[in-house]
This record gives structure tokens, sequence and C-alpha cells, in this order.
């Protein structure tokens, strides 16, 4: 039996690139879950191109939002061949009837505890309609991802691990919580550790998960343990990392060199409109200075076009960002991401203008109700480009950081990639 895991890209109609930032954890760890006697293989449509000629039994399609479409497309293509076709991931979890039109059965929620009664009933030719996650999967005893299906050479990140699912906050706009529950669970650490074990320790490990920090008991537990492996690492926190002086102290001792935090906003009334209930505006400064100090490089999120926001919070927040020094910075608008309250309350308000997912990528595909959505374009244009531009990194970086040669080209990257966004 042959079995393909694909992963549709957003853009698969442009260029194919060489390198892709991250390899498909998820996709390996479904292989992992995959019964050994079955013939695998991964399909990464950011780095290659499907081969809707192969000879395959099944196929198995993960999709968010954004890639929706593009799955329904090979989705399609393959069934036409009379290929079974197998869908989940967030946006099949969060849109089962939809999905359910272009797939011969849809997985909905996490595949442990489901994944391997997919298999054995297509085996048996009793291949349900719907599999339902009925409740939370143990994180306990999970296989080792798949990492050998990975295309050499193929991703800038190659190091990837899970620690963690879940997040301990419900903000309105995130899709973690719909797909995960109001649940933070974490693997046993000497389980963690036994899959750091594995990996290519030279290389900085990047730790997925959705809020690294999100139990500091465990969190604490983790970075002790990491502390003898001597390894870099980066994630992606909360600012309640900073209001623990022991656990950050961990995070830097453990080999934390970056984290991306999610800001959301500096307008206090924005954050209470996304129920951001823990971030708090007039504690910024002093959580970047404490991460600063301990010699880790943020990332900060920033959302712009939120419903408190008017055309002025472009230059704030941007300026904001450069007076603290921010090594990197993403500003982005709100996207409606079907199962979250922010989808919800905008579509009880007759605010989403498309439901074709392709545009949910890299466009706005809401009204706005403090400015247009031309000048949430224009805004999120200029910040975006503003950040960047070579006398901001010249202040925000200089040529005294200890990890100049890679911040440079981070943001040279971040530079060149805006340029050709919106030059076009």
């Amino acid at each position: 039996m042959k079995l393909k895991l694909i992963v549709p890209a957003t853009n698969y109609n442009l260029t194919y690139r060489k390198k892709a930032l991250t390899p498909p954890l998820g996709m390996a760890t479904i292989a992992a879950l995959t019964p050994p006697e079955i013939d695998i293989s991964i399909i990464d449509e950011n780095i290659t191109i499907v081969d809707f000629k192969e000879e395959v039994d099944l196929v198995g399609i993960t999709a968010l939002t954004s890639t929706a479409r593009r799955a329904y497309e090979i989705a399609d293509t393959f069934r036409a061949r009379g290929v079974t076709v197998i869908l989940g991931g967030i946006h099949a979890s969060m849109q089962p009837d939809e999905a359910s039109q272009h797939a011969d059965a849809v997985v909905i929620g996490e595949a442990e505890g489901i994944w391997v009664r997919v298999i054995e009933d297509y085996k048996a030719n009793r291949l349900n309609k719907v599999y339902r996650q009925r409740k939370r999967p143990s994180l306990h005893n999970l296989p080792i991802p798949r990492r050998d299906l990975f295309t050499e050479g193929a991703y800038f990140v190659k190091n990837t691990i899970s620690a963690t699912r879940g997040c301990p906050y419900s903000c309105s706009f995130c899709s973690v919580t719909p797909f995960f529950g109001h649940t933070y669970r974490c693997r046993p650490v000497e389980e963690i550790l036994r899959e750091v074990d594995t990996l290519n320790n030279k290389q900085p490990i990047f730790f997925v998960d959705d809020n690294i920090a999100g139990n500091h008991k465990f969190a604490k537990e983790l970075f002790s343990a990491l502390i003898p492996y001597k390894i870099k690492w980066f994630g992606q926190a909360s600012v309640t990392i900073a209001k623990d002086d022991e656990l950050l102290e961990l995070a830097a001792a453990s080999g934390c060199t970056g984290l991306l935090i999610g800001f959301e906003s500096i307008s206090q009334a924005s954050l209470a409109t996304v129920g951001k209930k823990i971030n708090v505006v007039t504690e910024y400064q002093d959580v970047i200075r404490k991460i600063h100090s301990k010699k880790i490089v943020i990332h900060g999120f920033f959302i712009v076009g939120l419903d408190e926001d008017t055309e002025e919070v472009f230059m704030h927040t941007v300026r904001f960002a450069q007076k603290m020094r921010l090594e990197s910075a993403g500003f982005a608008y709100p996207t409606p991401l079907p199962g979250t309250a922010f989808y919800e309350s905008l579509d009880k308000d007759g605010r989403i203008i498309t439901r074709d997912w392709s545009r949910y990528a890299d466009e706005i595909v809401f009204e706005p109700k403090l400015m247009s959505r031309e000048a949430l374009h224009r805004g999120h244009m200029w910040a975006s480009q503003e950040f960047f531009r070579l006398p901001s990194i010249w202040k925000r970086i200089g040529i005294t950081h200890r990890n100049l040669a890679w911040l440079w080209a981070i943001n040279l990257g971040w530079r060149t990639h805006y340029k050709k966004r919106f030059d076009k």
C-alpha cells in the first residue's frame, strides 16, 4: 500500500522555491503513527511539485484556511483518478461539511487515536465519511516524527520539535483554542529529551509550540533539563515569560536565543476587544528590557486594523517597535479564520466580504470598523516596509549586536520580501 501525505502551498502557481522555512512536522508525526509496512512519502508543495500521475493508493492532505482551496483542488484531482483522499487539519476540522465535498473521509481534530483506525478502515473497505476526536489525546508515548521523509536540504530551520499543545489563553482571532480546546497539554520532559537526542544539536532547535511557557512549572522543568545539552533554541511565548524571573533565567541558561512574542497591540482598548487580557501595554517596555537583558532576541508580533484601531495605529506601532529596538517584527492585519470568535462576530455583523479561502493568505477579507480596507492595506504596507528600511535596521541592530550576522541577514531578507510583495 502506498500513502502520500501532502502539504498544499498558498502560492502553488508561483515559481517553486528551493527552500522553505520549516519542515511539516505535523505530517511527519502522522507518518510516525502509520503502520510501518505502509510505503509513505511526504510532499511539501512549498518546495516541490505534486506528481498527480504517480501511482498511489491513499492520499492524506492537511490544510489551513489559506491553503484550503488548493487542498480541495489536489483532492479533486486525485479522486478523479479513483484515488481515496483523506482531508484533515485546522480548516477541515472547522469546516467539515465543506471539506467532505472534496474527500472520501474527513478527520476532525488531532490525529492520535484516530489515524490508525482510518488506515484500518481503509484497508477493510469500510471508510467512514467523518472521524471525530472525542477527547483530547494524551501526549505520552508519542512516536518520534519521521524526519527521514523530509526533503534533504530543503529547509532553513531543520530542527523543529513540539513540547506542548494548545494555549492557556483564548484570543478571539486565534484558531489554536478552537482546534486544541481550552487545554494546555505537555509532553513528558524525558520524552522530549529523547527526541532532542535524535536531532543535530549543532543546529538551532525551534520549538513550534504556540506558547512554550504556557505552564511555568513545566517550562522550568524543561528548561532545567535542557541546560546540560548546551543547545541553542528559539520559540514562541507570551509576555508572561518575563514576569517570572526564575523562568526567564532558566530559559536563557538552557540556550534560548530568540523568542517570538505576541504583543498584538500597543492599545489596551484593542487588546480588550480580542480578549488578550494577559497583555498590559504599560508593562511592555519592562518585558522587552528584561528579555533583552538575558541576551535573547525578540521578534514582536503586532496586529493592526483591530476594531479600536484608527489610522494612527501604523505609525505608533512601528515607532514603538523601533524605539524598543526589537530585532525583528511582523505587522499583520487580522484574518477572520473559521471557528474563531472573531470570525463569528464579523459574520454576524455582515463584515466578511468573501469565503474564497485563497484570498485569506494575503488580502484583507473583512470591513474594518474605523478605517477603510484601502487605508488598512496602505498602512500595513507602510509599516512592513518602514520597519525594515536600512536606517531602521541600523538603529535597531547597528554593528555591535552579539548576533550581528544572522540578524542583519534576517532583516535584509524581510526587506527584500516586502519590497517584492508590494512593488508588484
